[in-house]
């Protein structure tokens, strides 16, 4: 058995597939060395305190995985055994519940239920920590190809969950993928956002808070909270300097919607999150959609694919008029859509590039249009 160091380990940042490259350039842009992109995510090699500030400063995360140990297993026997050699005392406390969770792929244990079972059993009886399936703390076993691998879900809850929005519009966008779309469109903090159909606020929330210099997880608690490798006066201290990052901007960001609900409710996550002297929202039909003054910068949208909200048939006109009014009064924006239709954003008629990959969204599969500054 190969066992992680408790210095030194493999830390992985799970993405959706298709933005891990994207992932990739905002870790090294956070200075986390190393950073690799592979399915599904990210892998660098690190600290605690590097868990504790991806958790922190990544926008693009979905979750933070600390993997602490890795084996052959080839049956249910096996894994018991060798589930009992990991130094559990390292990293979990007596006193704190856990969970289990497994997965198992191509491997002869293939019962992912027997085996999440045992390893629990295992942690229990050596460390005397009582298993519980609402614990923050949770264990993840993966079995693929009779490889084992033990990872701790350091993040609890997904990481696009900021602290600050409780209230949604239908089909939200997921701020850890809003974040890498904005990534993907060369957004970086210098330059206004648009978004004409703002829905709950996300994009430009999003927009304004990499402009002010905040960090995605300055409002929640986390997993890692609860483990033995914890150190609380040592997270205060990278939470106050992080704060003290955080910079003054005279950029302005724009939230339209014609639903008077979606206005109220990107307002009041946008007071929540502490950025709504930065955001003007306002109620306004796409046929009113007109350039704020200043310098040109990103349009942003996720308009209504008819997947879940509306006929497809019927948004051909919406796409369409979307993109006149671009054309017309948005001369030197870039903009960026996002869509599951590709017949759709042909509609628009803007100058798209290449399109990029398709992302998984809620069992949609969605692509980032991009466009140069329109003429």
């Amino acid at each position: 058995m190969t066992a992680i160091a408790t210095e030194q380990f493999e830390i992985f940042l799970a993405t959706a597939p298709g933005l891990e490259d994207e992932l990739r350039k905002e870790a090294k842009d956070k200075s986390f060395k190393g950073a690799q992109a592979i399915k599904g995510g990210v892998s660098f090699v690190g600290g605690w305190t590097d868990v504790w500030r991806a958790n922190l400063e990544l926008r693009g995360a979905g979750r933070v995985m600390a993997r602490i140990a890795e084996f052959r297993a080839l049956h249910l026997a096996q894994l018991d055994k060798r589930a009992r050699r990991v130094a559990w005392a390292t990293f979990l406390r007596p006193d704190q519940p856990f969970r289990v969770e497994a997965t198992c792929r191509a491997s002869r244990i293939y019962h992912s239920g027997a085996a999440a079972q045992r390893v629990e059993r295992a942690i229990h009886e050596t460390l005397g920590a009582k298993p519980s399936s609402t614990a923050a703390v949770c264990i993840r076993v993966r079995l693929d190809d009779d490889l084992c691998t033990l990872a701790i879900d350091t993040s609890g809850e997904l990481l696009h969950r900021r602290g600050f929005k409780e209230a949604v519009a239908k089909a939200p966008m997921r701020e850890t993928l809003a974040a890498l779309f904005l990534r993907q469109c060369g957004y970086r903090g210098t330059e206004p956002v648009v978004d004409p159909m703002c829905g709950s606020g996300t994009f430009v929330i999003e927009a304004a808070e990499i402009a002010a210099g905040l960090c995605p997880g300055r409002a929640r608690a986390f997993a890692f909270e609860h483990l033995a490798t914890f150190d609380a006066a040592a997270w205060q201290h990278m939470r106050d300097v992080a704060a003290r990052r955080q910079t003054a901007t005279d950029l302005r960001f724009y939230g339209r919607d014609r639903d008077a609900g979606a206005i109220t409710m990107a307002r009041a996550n946008a007071e929540r999150a502490g950025i709504a002297s930065l955001i003007d929202f306002c109620q306004r039909d796409v046929a009113e959609l007109t350039a704020p003054e200043g310098p040109p910068g990103l349009v942003m949208v996720n308009p209504p694919y008819g997947d879940r909200i509306g006929d497809g048939k019927q948004l051909t006109g919406l796409y369409r008029s979307l993109g006149e009014r671009l054309l017309r009064n948005f001369p030197g924006w870039r903009v960026g859509l996002v869509t599951t239709d590709a017949t759709l954003a042909a509609a628009t008629a803007l100058p798209f590039t290449a399109p990029r990959s398709p992302v998984a969204h809620g069992g949609l599969r969605i692509t980032l249009y991009t466009t140069p500054p329109l003429a």
